[in-house]
């Protein structure tokens, strides 16, 4: 492929070696008891620790391998109120306030920058989901507006003729998947909390029915509560506590590309093509419209749960039949505390790119935007995204085990939304009055029916 020259790379270092990962001398020593307990190291995790150490709770953030090491630095980094399902817009909203001050509250860069969003289309259908749209963000009182072909056009220069139009929200904007959650991290730690690495949880420690700890690989903490943000891993973490979390994978294929002219300071989702602008002066570019499913055991085991979500998006998932199927066949589901568990085994979630895939992207790139028909990829990578039945993330408590909290099934929407969610998640752990209302997310609509819409966004 024209320029796929493997990099080492700022998104997503090389994964650690396992056994070092858990065994190295240097790691810190874990707290006998705190507050709570976050599971996982992505940016839901690393923003419920920060608002839970900013409250004055003590808080130990639990990584099995690295901050952010799966979808967290391997996603887009878009930061858009557009195209959300109505039940994310006042997170998402709340979750921008947030990313507006956090780089001066915390004295870091995560890259954010309000660049605007735009979504082009080029059928009438597309031009018809763009007008509905922008109902529902009249109602929140957003910025979004709708571009005629002519001022596209007058955009981007070569444009006439082939788009209709577009949907644009000048206050969104972008930040650095790399660089945001290690960020916040970070600032957990100046804060007092405890953050650890190369740490997996094996389960909780339950007293009467209710949360009293952890039992981590290193050894138990007690704990009054425990969030699982742990992503892709989530459902498999809850199976071995007997709780059933629908939720499936899906692999996004990515490339960065080198030095390039600006054609946004922002994003563009456009037919076949979705690129955001980089700090480094490069875009990240994904296709922007399909998916890879590979198929395996949790796809027999979610079946009936997915139907719907199968029925909406059949046309943008292509499936897989092979080794990463077969690797969830013998993965292992059930375990005991003195057993090392399938996120020892896995520290970091590491799907190759498909190289068709990449070479489709860049040829779209360069058609799309022929400004960009020169730029060369410096790295291609892959990232797999854990996706709920109605593609709305669980937050949420269990009604089953008193004081576990789920943080998990963003469904490719969680970067953005991240630091908004963190907020509110922390209120909800320590019983506070939420900043949003939390009943879309909860849990226990995929048992009491109510799950019946599909929040997928364009």
């Amino acid at each position: 492929m024209d320029g796929d020259t493997k990099v080492p790379a700022p998104d997503h270092p090389a994964p650690e070696n396992s056994a070092m990962a858990s065994a190295s001398s240097d790691l810190p020593a874990l707290p006998e008891r705190v507050d709570i307990v976050v599971v996982g190291g992505g940016i839901i995790g690393v923003s419920t620790a920060y608002f839970l150490a900013k409250k004055g709770v003590s808080v130990l953030l639990c990584e099995k391998g690295r901050i952010a090491g799966e979808q967290s630095s391997r996603n887009w980094g878009f930061v858009r109120q557009q195209g959300r399902a109505a039940e994310e817009i006042p997170l998402i909203m709340e979750s921008l306030r947030t990313w507006r001050g956090l780089d001066a509250e915390i004295g870091e860069n995560t890259g954010f920058h309000q660049g605007g969003v735009l979504y082009v289309g080029d059928t009438d259908a597309r031009m018809a989901y763009f007008a509905d749209w922008l109902e529902l963000a009249k109602q929140h009182q957003l910025d979004t507006r709708m571009l005629s072909a002519a001022e596209l056009s007058s955009q981007f220069p070569g444009a006439a003729g082939r788009w209709k139009g577009a949907l644009h929200t000048p206050s969104d904007g972008r930040a650095e998947p790399s660089l945001a959650a290690p960020a916040i991290a970070r600032a957990v730690s100046r804060l007092g909390g405890h953050v650890v690495t190369g740490c997996a949880v094996r389960g909780l420690d339950l007293k009467a029915g209710k949360v009293a700890g952890v039992i981590t690989e290193r050894g138990r903490v007690a704990c009054g509560s425990v969030v699982m943000a742990g992503g892709a891993w989530s459902s498999l973490f809850c199976g071995n506590q007997d709780i059933a979390l629908p939720q499936l994978q899906i692999q996004n294929n990515v490339l960065r590309t080198t030095a390039a002219p600006e054609i946004t300071q922002g994003a563009i989702w456009a037919p076949g093509v979705a690129i955001r602008r980089r700090q480094d002066g490069g875009y990240t570019v994904a296709h922007g419209s399909f998916s890879d499913f590979h198929v395996g055991p949790d796809a027999l085991r979610w079946f009936f749960s997915f139907q719907k979500a199968w029925q909406m998006e059949r046309a943008f998932i292509r499936l897989r039949f092979g080794t990463r199927g077969l690797q969830e066949l013998f993965t292992r589901r059930h375990w005991t505390m003195d057993d090392p568990t399938p996120m020892e085994t896995v520290r970091v979630l590491d799907p190759k790119p498909e190289r068709a895939r990449i070479e489709e992207i860049l040829a779209n790139m360069r058609q799309t935007f022929p400004a960009l028909r020169n730029v060369q990829v410096a790295e291609s990578w892959a990232g797999m995204i854990d996706v709920t039945p109605d593609a709305i993330p669980v937050i949420s408590g269990v009604d089953a085990i008193p004081g576990f909290f789920l943080a998990t099934g963003f469904s490719g929407h969680g970067f953005g939304i991240g630091p908004g969610a963190g907020r509110v998640i922390a209120e909800l752990v320590t019983g506070a009055p939420t900043s949003v209302d939390l009943k879309p997310f909860r849990f226990s609509r995929f048992a009491d029916g109510s799950a019946t819409g599909y929040g997928g966004s364009a």
